[in-house]
């Protein structure tokens, strides 16, 4: 069945719930609501909590602003308000009009607000700019893609599936990669210890665990010692339920996705104990040609309240998984012609010229293999494995394979009234990496051709491709000379003595990170409480490259160690290319205090970090462990929060903080110790106010943020080459000012109708110009890595608007329940000022500003997507609770530039303008649905 006609099917199934719905409100004018606020005993509002009308099948959830409503007929009703964390509340009304009915919630013996100071989490009198996204809302539109996604209705946020792999999704917050956006589980920083980056795959199942999830924007009221230069995404998994029973969800879609989800509480043992546990089984084809995924995912939550003083808690998380990549962009001309003939500036020549279209779901990192080939490949996760490949009639150059369990051990301390201590302990141990070529491989270009003594495949037309069947007749063959590029290379061969001339290679990361947070609490008073805290941390991690798959070969002559000075034979499973350790020591500190008096909250906090590298590179005759000295940093923030009146309130923070240099900007790879690397600076701003009545809330902010001397890092990957193999610029001294202002709106215009709106407009820019060092891998006339080179240069970065995120964001939202159990919503998003990130390759200069390239970035079209969302609850059948979704992803299937670098290496049509037609982009992805059943018992 193709897209067309699954779409159609799924419209045909939706129709007569949406003729149902409108018969149903025809024939009962239900035109009586209750409604209310559920709230602490602090009145602080609780989202997420379950509003239900004993004896029938009426219910509701609580919104972030603790809101509910429940339209009803007339008559006498008892309701029932809870949440995981706090005593249920029950009352008693009779209903002859609307009628308003808060609830009140007394905190229980096993609470969650611990782990909730443990993990920063912002309240509505915390003084910086949040957005809360709940279990509930997080099920309803999320529909099984990588968590970022559910942030989309964020000011400000912009997250992407990229190029559609499974987990390869990435978030940005204005303006500011994931690199500079902490993300946290339970309390637990995630962001990669060495270069700050988050891997989502790792994460796969934590969407299906979470509670709620709480981006702060800007500084964020997270006071470890973390890269919120962005923001703070920062996730709560499900606590330990005290509610005995579980859920079953089966989830199919397109690409041949299934999803199997099984949850279990035991909910309370002998008023102390509760365990809960998570299992889903992944598996599809992809979307995108061969971006398949085979995934697992796990998780366990336990509570054990020893006695009124202790309450431990375990949790453990993690997801085994491999999937196919599709990690490069191409030309648009090579995606849709006709979409790009339609761009403003494309040169309409590079279309049937350079650039052939070879469709929307074309994925360059896959390419048929002869199933007669049996080759084993190594790699290893669990521990050491020579398998078959994935697929016997295809092969992906590019696949991620990964395993990261995270375990924590909370510990919450009653000392006495005024104090209590909050402690995690906590291992993360990862093993894995992803794949790609060695040597010199074979590449057929877009109509066919291979580059052989008489032809030149560089010559043809774009995107080009592997020929894997071309390598392992050379790499199995009795040729003493092969030529790839149309350049001879010379070789063994023999009975079990071939040599391979290129080959597939795993990049592995082996790494084990321990540590603790503790943070003490003190009420000084009614109005001041002071928080001080340790953050400790340490991670060793193994870099190295291992043989794959010798690809019909018996062996591989590698020249990259120096132990070996004629080169080494490798076979599968062989260390090549780089083999090194390094470790991150981490310890830091700060204090904090709150002052709270009548309608006044106001916060401030300091800390200081130290943070020390080693490095070992074994492919060095000496083999020595290189360590830096000891890196200071410090940060401090302050916030007020006003309240005006009971329905309008003002907040403003401040802060500067400081930002150790990634590893790689202080130990580079040669060994080299930077002699005084400088710590990132930030300087942010931030003021706001929020409006709430009854049926209406409205929050609004503005920003600046002042970055000076960032570090980063720029991966130039040699797709369309021979080798395969990512090269790195290392940048410093890089300024950035980052300024917006981000609006979100909720109402509650109709009982059976709510709408949702965020406006985000910034101005991001680069501010001085940036110098760098390019290193790239270093070959001899066999194609064989030899080493690295280090080149120095320039870049022209003064005045280029931040790319890699639109500037400008519009989305509304709109949900409707037009009947009992029937739950609508479609979800609008609109993007401009959206500008491509820069390249590398165009703003090189060599010191004299004559050469330097100032022209503007490319900015993408403006485009928008629109996404729908249906749930509906199936009459109650017993014990048993049934609930049917369904989502359409992209509906009206629009063809959009979601990601895109300006002057591409590879995909220019080959001028030196910065146009449509030399920049490479990733599509938005077509037209896609998921849709399931889930089972509450």
């Amino acid at each position: 069945m193709n897209k067309r006609n699954l779409f159609s099917l799924v419209a045909t199934i939706l129709m007569p719930i949406f003729l149902l719905g409108q018969d149903a409100v025809t024939e009962e004018k239900l035109s009586m609501s209750v409604s209310g606020v559920v709230a602490d005993e602090s009145g602080n509002p609780l989202i997420g909590a379950n509003i239900l009308v004993e004896g029938t099948d009426l219910g509701t959830a609580s919104s972030e602003e603790g809101t509910y409503s429940i339209t009803i007929d007339a008559g006498s009703y008892t309701l029932t308000a809870s949440v995981i964390g706090y005593e249920s509340s029950t009352k008693s009304i009779d209903v002859s009009d609307d009628v308003k009915l808060d609830f009140s919630l007394a905190v229980s013996a096993v609470e969650l607000s611990a782990l909730e100071v443990l993990a920063s989490r912002a309240d509505e009198k915390t003084p910086v700019a949040y957005t809360n996204v709940g279990k509930e809302e997080m099920e309803f539109r999320l529909g099984s893609q990588d968590i970022p996604m559910a942030l989309n209705t964020t000011p400000s946020v912009y997250a992407t599936q990229q190029g559609g792999g499974a987990g390869d999704a990435r978030i940005n917050v204005r303006g500011f990669n994931q690199r500079n956006v902490a993300v946290m589980i339970n309390g637990v920083p995630q962001n990669d210890m060495e270069n700050g980056w988050v891997y989502w795959s790792n994460w796969d199942g934590v969407a299906d665990a979470a509670q709620s999830i709480q981006m702060q924007r800007g500084l964020s009221a997270v006071n470890l010692a973390a890269p919120s230069i962005g923001g703070t995404m920062n996730i709560i998994t499900d606590p330990a339920s005290y509610e005995k029973g579980g859920k079953v969800k089966q989830e199919v879609g397109a690409g041949n996705f299934l999803k199997s989800t099984v949850n279990y509480n035991t909910g309370l043992i002998n008023d102390k104990m509760a365990f809960s546990t998570t299992i889903v089984r992944k598996t599809g084809d992809g979307i995108i040609d061969k971006a398949w995924t085979d995934a697992w995912a796990y998780y366990f939550g336990s509570s054990y309240q020893m006695n009124d003083a202790h309450r431990f808690e375990l949790y453990a998380i993690g997801a085994p998984q491999r999937h196919g990549q599709n990690l490069y962009k191409q030309n648009i001309g090579a995606y849709d012609s006709s979409f790009a003939a339609s761009v403003d500036g494309y040169d309409t020549e590079a279309l049937g010229g350079k650039f052939k279209d070879v469709g929307r779901f074309f994925n360059q990192n896959w390419s048929p293999i002869s199933s007669d080939y049996k080759g084993k490949q190594y790699w290893y996760m669990y521990g050491a494995n020579t398998v078959d490949r994935y697929n016997p009639n295809f092969l992906n150059e590019r696949e991620n394979f990964f395993h990261k369990p995270l375990v924590n051990l909370n510990h919450f301390w009653k000392i006495n009234e005024e104090m209590r201590l909050s402690t995690v302990t906590y291992w993360s141990g990862g093993s894995g990496g992803g794949t790609g070529t060695y040597g010199k491989i074979p590449t057929l270009d877009a109509d066919g051709n291979l580059g052989d003594d008489d032809y030149k495949f560089y010559y043809g037309r774009s995107p080009w491709t592997r020929d894997w069947n071309a390598l392992i007749a050379m790499n199995s063959g009795d040729s003493d000379t092969v030529y790839v590029d149309k350049k001879p290379l010379t070789r063994t061969h023999g009975d079990g003595n071939n040599q391979s001339v290129g080959i597939l290679r795993n990049s592995i990361n082996r790494q084990d990170t321990y540590g603790l947070i503790s943070k003490l609490n003190y009420e000084v008073s009614d109005d001041l409480e002071l928080q001080v805290g340790i953050d400790w941390r340490t991670a060793g991690i193994e870099h190295a490259r291992e043989v794959r798959d010798l690809m019909g070969g018996d062996y591989y002559m590698d020249y990259a160690d120096d132990n070996y000075a004629d080169g080494k034979r490798v076979e599968l499973g062989d260390i090549i290319a780089y083999h090194n350790s390094t470790t991150v020591d981490w310890i830091g500190g700060f204090v904090q205090g709150n002052y709270s008096k009548d309608k006044l909250n106001l916060f401030g906090m300091g800390g200081l970090t130290s943070i020390k590298y080693s490095y070992q590179d074994h492919f060095t005759v000496a083999n020595e462990v290189i360590k830096s000295d000891a890196i200071i940093t410090s940060q401090f923030k302050g916030g007020a929060f006003y309240d005006i009146d009971d329905n309008v309130s003002l907040f403003g923070n401040a802060g500067y903080v400081e930002k150790p240099p990634i590893m790689d900007n202080v130990i580079y790879y040669d060994g080299t110790v930077a002699s005084d690397p400088s710590n990132e600076k930030y300087f942010s701003t931030e003021a706001g106010v929020n409006f709430k009545s009854e049926n209406f809330a409205v929050k609004a902010n503005v920003y600046n943020t002042d970055w000076k001397d960032r570090n980063l890092t720029k991966s130039v990957t040699s797709g369309q080459g021979s080798s395969g193999d990512t090269d790195v610029i290392f940048l410093s001294g890089i300024d950035q000012k980052h300024q917006g202002l981000e609006i979100e709106a909720t109402s509650q215009i109709h009982p059976m109708l709510k709408v949702d709106a965020t406006l985000s407009l910034g101005t991001w820019k680069f501010a001085g110009d940036a110098n760098g060092n390019y290193q790239e891998d270093e070959f001899n006339d066999e194609g064989q890595v030899i080493g690295q080179t280090t080149t120095p240069y320039d870049y022209a970065l003064d005045g280029l608007y931040v790319g890699d995120q639109p500037q400008t964001a519009y989305i509304l939202g709109a949900t409707l329940t037009p009947m009992k159990g029937l739950k609508l919503s479609g979800l609008y998003k609109m993007y401009d000022k959206n500008y491509s990130d820069w390249s590398p390759n165009a703003r090189e200069y060599d010191g004299s500003d004559e050469d330097a390239d100032r022209e503007q970035v490319w900015m993408a079209p403006g485009y928008s997507a629109l996404d729908l969302h249906a749930t509906y609850d199936l009459p109650s059948m017993g014990e048993y609770n049934v609930q049917a979704f369904v989502h359409v992803f992209n509906a009206l299937d629009a063809v959009f530039v979601q990601d895109a670098v300006d002057h591409s290496q590879y995909n220019s049509y080959g001028d030196k303008v910065h146009a449509a037609h030399n920049a490479e982009v990733f599509l938005g992805t077509p037209r896609y649905f998921n849709a399931g059943i889930s089972v509450y018992f």
